[in-house]
């Protein structure tokens, strides 16, 4: 995430890339398998290899496909610790809270939300003295942090999400 433009460099305010609905399919299948061949995922669609690369590329350079990358389960990768850490900052310093934010290892995501703090983050650790140490001694060290909570996550369930096909 770049501090300086939103998640996957588009600008602000600009809309949404327009998906049709081979598009749509394309995405479909590049979720349930990310592994997917190109050959069998043009096959399932209904379109030439050709096309399949074609749009893929383009969907990647709009920023609609970010990556191609497998999905851990944390427990299992070792990581058994996993917590929303709410974190209140100073005014005007989204920017340098986030830069500092995306170099402390074990920091999955953070988001700029609104509300009664400014920042969610979810930080998965190998056990609670980790965490600790990621929440009292990087988090709340990086200059303009006023505050944090920390909230443990005790289970995990996927949500539906969004249907593409």
């Amino acid at each position: 995430m770049s501090p300086d433009s939103p998640e996957g460099g588009h600008d602000a305010g600009r809309s949404a890339v327009p998906l049709d609905t081979t598009d749509r399919a394309l995405i479909a299948g590049l979720l349930r398998d990310g592994r997917i061949s190109i050959r069998a995922l043009a096959d399932r669609v209904h379109i030439s290899r050709a096309n399949a690369y074609t749009r893929i590329g383009r969907l990647m350079s709009e920023g609609v496909i970010r990556g191609f990358a497998p999905r851990l389960h944390p427990q299992r990768a070792g990581l058994g610790t996993s917590a929303y850490v709410m974190i209140t900052i100073e005014q005007n310093t989204w920017r340098t809270v986030s830069r500092e934010l995306s170099q402390i290892p074990y920091v999955e995501h953070f988001s700029l939300v609104g509300g009664d703090f400014d920042i969610l983050a979810l930080a998965r650790t190998p056990d609670n003295d980790t965490l600790r140490q990621v929440v009292l001694e990087h988090i709340q060290e990086v200059p303009g942090v006023r505050s944090t909570r920390t909230w443990l996550v005790f289970d995990e369930a996927p949500g539906r999400g969004v249907e593409w096909e």
